[in-house]
């Protein structure tokens, strides 16, 4: 019979390994009484860094990789700014990343797993944060500002004395 998950314990999950589960509010204090300051969504009170690569599990060239932290701009075949009001992080493409096409459909391939990876942020600061704590070479591509010209639907109409822009042949 399946339980759902939320009724299921830790123990069930990790079957007498003698290894806690790593979750996202584990943390390593450096000493005994920083340990009983508040912990809340994995940041503490005085959002200090404390390195993960010890415990994460992660390979070395990893960690000489350059992440870039940027803001999405908006798609140009929409109108809306929906998914422009987060923040994401993005790894640099090797410049040695193997890429091929591929013959059998013509697509390109690499070898490089980590450049389909983006992850979401709600501000820049939890971004610099987590790249911070995983020791990532980092850089901030600031979004550009955007400059809007006033426009009047009157103006397609207007006379100017410069030639035509369209010219219709029939």
């Amino acid at each position: 019979m399946l339980r759902p998950l939320s009724n299921v314990t830790k123990k069930f999950l990790v079957p007498s390994l003698g290894v806690r589960p790593f979750t996202v509010s584990t943390h390593l204090y450096k000493d005994e009484d920083s340990a009983s300051r508040e912990v809340t969504h994995g940041h503490r009170e005085d959002r200090a860094v404390y390195p993960m690569d010890a415990v994460s599990g992660a390979p070395e060239e990893l960690q000489e990789r350059m992440v870039r932290i940027f803001s999405p701009s908006k798609p140009a075949t929409q109108s809306g700014k929906h998914g422009t009001r987060h923040w994401r992080i993005d790894f640099d493409i090797m410049e040695d990343g193997n890429r091929w096409e591929n013959p059998l459909i013509g697509w390109a391939s690499s070898s490089d797993y980590q450049q389909a990876l983006a992850i979401k942020f709600n501000t820049k600061d939890d971004a610099v944060h987590f790249a911070e704590k995983q020791g990532w070479n980092y850089y901030v591509q600031e979004p550009k500002p955007v400059k809007f010209v006033k426009k009047m639907y009157a103006d397609n109409y207007k006379y100017s004395p410069h030639p035509l822009r369209l010219i219709k042949t029939k």
